[in-house]
């Protein structure tokens, strides 16, 4: 399976090598197993990926730190390949991925690979090469949590999802996170070569195979702090009036109930219901890192009358149960570890 990892003029010597690192360590243990592994190449098959790093001219170009990005072959001389990948890259003046001839020469190519039906890839900064390339115009997709807004700026037809870490529809998978490349990379493997390789990749990596959303790393309120409305409706549920429903929202917003949900759709792709339960459920996260409370007081003071409810939606939404979110949380702030038995 032929994988083409672009570079382009900013990108991150970290991302594109470690990329193309992964799939190498995966064809390494597809051939030699580790004991026990449920999966392994054929006697005397070759490589399952074959990866090359392409860019605009077939040039070398040199990382924000000055350090040479070795390239494979121009765009033209790619010929097909069954995934085309962009990764992170560095930040302009202001703060925010650049536009530049190299990254508009990616986005032409990266559409016209699409085209001809190879899975698109993009890590982190490397969403706004696919947004570019206009291929995520009516599409789900994510990007790095602290681009978010801004993304939605340059982007206004695309569909970010807030929060999570991995998207994919039509043949276009989009992560979150400057090390995003990892869960990018798995994604794909999965994809192209099934589950089983994916977990044997993930394996070797130490990676985890269905990474956190990004949700639990940013900010609470973030996606919130852009809009009047949101923040209004945000107040409301956190500290007003945290079990009430979509109908009792729009009517203390003075809004009709249609005209609520166009509005949340427009500025965050949510149902009101789904802002409340995502409001609800941030409220709980800051609740479960401060020591005292139980899960059902938390489930309580978070407007669910039914703990059994909470813990659902907590688990949709973070990918954790609320006790493993404390644990996990403690331990990212340096909190006390169990013992080893």
């Amino acid at each position: 399976m032929r994988i083409a990892i672009i570079a382009v003029e900013g990108s991150l010597l970290s991302s594109i090598t470690g990329l193309a690192d992964l799939f190498w360590m995966t064809n390494q243990a597809l051939r030699t197993p580790p004991e026990g592994a449920a999966t392994g190449l054929p006697d005397g098959a070759g490589p399952l990926f074959q990866t090359r790093i392409v860019s605009s001219d077939g040039l070398p170009l040199r990382d924000p730190q000055g350090r040479l990005i070795p390239v494979d072959a121009a765009f033209q001389e790619i010929g097909r390949c069954d995934a085309a990948l962009a990764t992170g890259m560095a930040l302009g003046p202001d703060r925010l991925p650049p536009s530049s001839p190299s990254i508009q020469a990616a986005a032409e190519w990266l559409r016209a690979v699409h085209q001809r039906g190879a899975l698109v890839g993009a890590a982190c900064a490397g969403t706004f090469v696919a947004g570019e390339a206009g291929l995520l115009d009516g599409r789900r997709c994510t990007t790095t949590w602290w681009l978010h807004h801004a993304f939605r700026q340059r982007f206004p037809k695309a569909r970010p999802v807030w929060g999570t870490a991995v998207e994919e529809q039509d043949r276009i998978v989009t992560t979150g996170g400057p090390l995003s490349w990892v869960d990018l990379a798995l994604h794909v493997i999965r994809r192209l070569a099934g589950p089983k390789v994916a977990k044997l990749a993930a394996d070797i990596s130490v990676a985890d195979s269905q990474p956190l959303p990004q949700l639990v790393y940013a900010p609470r309120g973030f996606v919130n702090a852009t809009d009047p409305l949101l923040l209004r409706a945000e107040q409301i549920i956190r500290h007003a009036r945290p079990s009430l429903s979509a109908e009792g929202l729009a009517e203390a917003l003075g809004l009709s109930g249609r005209t609520l949900h166009r509005r949340l759709k427009e500025l965050t792709h949510e149902s009101p219901k789904a802002f409340i339960t995502r409001v609800r459920i941030e409220t709980a996260c800051v609740l479960l890192e401060t020591p005292g409370a139980s899960v059902k007081q938390i489930a309580l003071a978070c407007g669910y009358a039914e703990e059994s409810a909470f813990r659902r939606a907590f688990a949709q939404l973070t990918g954790m149960t609320p006790a493993d979110y404390r644990r996990w949380s403690s331990a990212r702030a340096g909190g006390p570890r169990s013992a080893a038995p």
